[in-house]
């Protein structure tokens, strides 16, 4: 978890605004479970310590309390993995994660073990001449990724601004297929990339445009 000594007072009040709202919220999903209790939204107490601590009804209203709790615990649970998930096929890192939400790569790792890796980029390049465009996919299978690539340059050939090539990456960054428009025999045609295209620069890196171009010359010389 984040130390709160390690934040700025700025960020410390928000954290203690956040906490504050959701243990709000928490209290008034309880007191709407009260009639259980006996109680009306507007006869019960109008905190969780308002009864005597020692009280019959006092234990009841704690323990309505700790379900409600844990049922939010639960759904920001779930959100999480959900976000992890997401993150994971946007490019995150378990280094990433961890980050995010105050625990080590490690533990990120262990809390969300299919977040990271389970994605693949699909490439696109675009345009029967240059200058051609790039579009990318993600997408959950690899099996996938090369079925929707291969089609995208089948169907290509139809259209000026049609794929004309495709370059399938893992969460690794590395390209593990990819193929082009033969016009010869007017299909798609797998091709093994050159060893400099196999390893992929992050999009957010100097190196990706570079490897573009590159990506580009190489489809262009072939098709």
């Amino acid at each position: 978890m984040v130390d709160m000594w390690d934040l700025d007072s700025e960020a410390i009040e928000k954290r203690v605004a956040f906490r504050t709202q959701v243990r709000d919220l928490v209290w008034r999903e309880t007191k709407k479970r009260m009639s259980s209790l006996g109680f009306s939204e507007q006869e019960g107490p109008a905190t969780p310590n308002a009864l005597t601590p020692t009280s019959a009804a006092a234990k009841a209203v704690h323990l309505a309390y700790l379900e409600v709790a844990t049922e939010v615990g639960e759904a920001a649970r779930d959100l999480a993995i959900d976000a992890a998930a997401r993150a994971g096929r946007a490019g995150a890192s378990y280094s990433d994660l961890g980050a995010a939400s105050g625990i080590t790569r490690q533990a990120a790792r262990k809390r969300w073990p299919a977040a990271v890796g389970t994605h693949w980029a699909l490439y696109l390049l675009t345009g029967k001449s240059s200058p051609r465009g790039m579009t990318v996919r993600v997408l959950r299978s690899e099996d996938k990724a090369i079925e929707t690539g291969r089609t995208a340059v089948d169907e290509g050939a139809l259209a000026e601004d049609g794929a004309v090539g495709a370059v399938v990456i893992n969460a690794a960054r590395e390209a593990v297929w990819a193929c082009y428009f033969d016009g010869g025999a007017f299909a798609p045609q797998e091709v093994a990339l050159p060893e400099e295209l196999l390893a992929v620069p992050a999009p957010d890196s100097p190196e990706h445009g570079n490897w573009l171009h590159k990506f580009d010359q190489f489809i262009a010389h072939n098709i």
